[in-house]
Order: structure tokens, then C-alpha cells, then sequence
């Protein structure tokens, strides 16, 4: 079992940043590839940007250049730097993982509890 934790958001002005964090908290475990999602009011969850365990990353085309997704895996803690935020920025963001659990070899998808992103205009 694995527990995501997201911190960082909070309520910003149009132009300004905020930087998301995703803790993964478990016993033998190996995050495989880690995507932050956000869901505005009336919106589907949509994927944001998205990292594998080799590094490669991915971004929706609506925030390439905006935000970089990174991660200390050390820390099994990840980032997401939102640079130049819009008002259309807001909503819930959520971290969700692929984890591999070491000692039963099996993979699992979860979820944190999502953190409330406001961009002001």
C-alpha cells in the first residue's frame, strides 16, 4: 500500500507560480511512473504532465512551457512547477503513481487527495 500526499496549493494572481508536491509514503515500494491530473468544476480529469522512472517526461500541450514536472526519487517526492498561471489553471490537482510493490511483484495505480489550485485574474 502507498500513500500520496500533494501539498503547495493555494490561491495566486494571473502571471504568478506555485510549486505542487507529491510525497509517496509505504513500505517496499518503487514508483514506476508518476502523473499530475487536475479536474476543474464541470471537467473531466485531464492528465497534466507525467513522469517515468527514467525520467522522461510529458506535458499537456495547454501547459508546455509553463510547467515542469521533476522528481528526487531519493525522497520519493515529486514536483510540479506551474510558472505563468492562468485563470483556466484552476482546479483540483492530484498526483497518481504506478507502484510496483518489490517483495509481492505486483503493480498498483493510486491517488492522493488532491490539492485546490485558484488562479485570480
Amino acid at each position: 500500500q502507498v500513500q500520496l500526499m500533494e501539498s503547495g496549493g493555494g490561491l495566486v494572481q494571473a502571471g504568478g507560480s506555485l510549486r505542487l508536491s507529491c510525497r509517496a509514503a509505504g513500505r517496499r515500494f518503487s514508483i514506476l511512473t508518476l502523473g499530475w491530473y487536475r479536474q476543474a468544476p464541470g471537467k473531466q480529469r485531464e492528465l497534466v504532465a507525467g513522469i517515468g522512472s527514467g525520467g522522461t517526461t510529458n506535458y499537456a500541450d495547454s501547459v508546455k512551457g509553463r510547467f515542469t514536472i521533476s522528481g528526487d526519487n531519493a525522497q520519493n517526492t515529486w514536483y510540479l512547477q506551474m510558472n505563468s498561471l492562468k485563470p483556466e489553471d484552476t482546479a483540483v490537482y492530484y498526483c497518481s503513481a504506478l507502484s510496483l510493490a518489490t517483495s509481492q511483484g505486483t503493480i498498483s495505480d493510486y491517488w492522493g487527495q488532491g490539492t485546490q489550485v485558484t488562479v485570480s485574474s
